[in-house]
This record gives C-alpha cells, structure tokens and sequence, in this order.
C-alpha cells in the first residue's frame, strides 16, 4: 500500500452547555473531553502510514499542517456543521483527499459532494473496507456502508499518544456500543444496534494502562450510552477486574459513566461501581409519563 500522509482534524464544538467553554478557564484546561474516534481509525493505519491529529478545540488547524498531508479525515457531529464547512474548504483548497465519518455523515452525507469519500456507520468495519480497496488499487467507493455491527472482541487500542493530555480535562474510553431501549428520540438504537456489545475486559484494561503510562492521572469519562447495558459482565468481570487495577496503582483514575436509572434498583452493582472507583453517572430521565417509558421498554 502506497505510504500515506493523514491528518486527522477534529471540528470545534460551538459555545453550548456540554462544551464547558467556561468553565474550563477554572481548571486550566482547554476542552472537555478527549476525541475518541479518529484515534480508534488511527489505530487501523498501515505502520508506514504518517498521522497527526489536530483537535480544534485545543489547537488551530495551520498551513502547514495541510501542507504535510496527504489527506485529511473528518469525524463530527451534527453540534461541530459550522467547523466541518471550515475545515472542508481549506482543505479542498489544497486539493486534498478529504474522508468523513460519525454522526453527522451517516445522516447527511448528501449535503456534502465535496468530501471524497465517506466511512459510515462503525470505522472497523467500513474503515477496513476502504483500506483494502486503497491496498488492492481497486476503485475507491464514494460510500462505505457497514453490513451489521462490529465485532469488539477485535482488538483496536486506540492511539492515545496522538492526543495533547494536557489539555483535556477528561480523557475520553469505551467499553461497549449499542442500548437494549426503544427510545424514538435517540438515535443509538439505529446507528449502534439494540444489542450490547463490549470489549474485553482485558482490552479495557489495556487501555487503562496505556494512557496510565502516557501519564494521564485524573477524571476518565466513559462514553458508552449506558454503561450498564450488560450488567451481567459489568458486575461479575468488568468492574471486578477495574477495581482490582484501580488498587494496585492507588487509584490514578476518577471515572464518570452513563447509566439508565434502573441502577437505582440494584444496590450491588452500585457498590461495585464505587469500589471500582466510579464517582458519578449521567442518567437520562427522559419523560415524568408512565406511558412513554413503557414506550421505550423502560
């Protein structure tokens, strides 16, 4: 495979609550949270490939910047549309190989026929896909669709290394995708499926101990749209094997999860979760309405 030059820009978020701009001059800090996916594709990457990302929400995108690459890859959501035009602009500009994934491009991916080509639905499987075309010379698709989910047994350790750590005031991780609810306002069910899928626990704890030795110490905010969507592994491997981590190195994380509010209903799990040193959980309380929770298999 011809040897590549990528750069992977993350879009700024705009002034809303969940960017924290505000807040962030208190702790020093210049985002919120870490970007997750582009550094799960950059794990992908041939090793010959060259790769660099630039968060916008910590740093500018420079000249030079697109002038080392030799594409440029995109993630985004539908909040960060007014950096996304930005970034596409200065680097067609350039004439630059310009690839697009996350939410935003698996619903609108239309709007933009400027964007060469587009990873939908979960990278390791479309990424994967459009890698093996670019190897084999084959013609590159304009869409790469996913047939199913993907498989998180197969390992991916992200390229922590790429992020500037001391400018996050948390560091973004997964453990698992999907969501068993039916709720019709959330686009989880359609985009990530109605099966929970995770990771092993020893990959997760893999993770733990690159970013532990990248030097992070502090607030680690997992991702998963409800963290205890499987709480039989949760309870009998993933927190077990967490808190034993957590031990042996004093406790160097402080972790933040989301969860469904039938956490409340199962006093061990919680013991569990704090012993593993989970200090605080999200919980969507979606409608005061009996109905509408029945609605949504709640």
């Amino acid at each position: 495979m011809e040897r590549m030059r990528i750069l992977f820009v993350y879009p700024e978020y705009p002034d809303t609550f969940f960017s924290f701009s505000h807040a962030l001059r208190f702790v020093g800090k210049r985002a919120a949270v870490s970007p997750l996916g582009p550094i799960t594709i950059s794990a992908m990457l041939p090793s010959t490939w060259q790769k660099r990302l630039v968060d916008l929400n910590v740093e500018k995108l420079n000249d030079a910047d697109l002038e080392w690459a030799d594409c440029v890859a995109i993630s985004a959501m539908y909040v960060q549309k007014d950096s996304v035009k930005d970034i596409v602009a200065r680097s067609q500009s350039r004439e630059l190989m310009l690839i697009a994934g996350g939410p935003l491009f698996n619903r609108e991916y239309q709007q933009y026929p400027e964007i060469d080509h587009f990873i939908l639905g979960e990278g390791e499987i479309s990424f994967r896909h459009f890698l093996k075309d670019l190897e084999m010379g084959d013609e590159l698709q304009k869409v790469y669709e996913p047939q199913g989910y993907a498989n998180l047994d197969h390992r991916v350790l992200p390229d922590y290394q790429l992020l500037d750590l001391k400018s996050y005031a948390s560091i973004n991780i997964q453990f698992s995708r999907g969501c068993p609810f039916d709720c019709d306002f959330c686009e989880i069910p359609s985009l990530l499926g109605h099966q929970v899928r995770i990771k092993k626990t020893q990959d997760i704890l893999d993770e733990f101990q690159k970013i532990y030795e990248l030097g992070w110490r502090g607030s680690v905010s997992v991702v998963d749209d409800n963290f205890i969507g499987n709480k039989k592994i949760v309870k009998e491997e993933l927190l077990p094997a967490i808190r034993d981590w957590m031990r042996e190195r004093k406790y160097p994380f402080v972790f933040n999860v989301q969860t469904s509010l039938d956490l409340a209903d199962d006093p061990e799990l919680i013991r569990l979760m704090v012993e593993a040193g989970i200090n605080s959980t999200f919980i969507g309380i979606e409608s005061p309405a009996e109905e509408a929770i029945r609605e949504g298999n709640k």
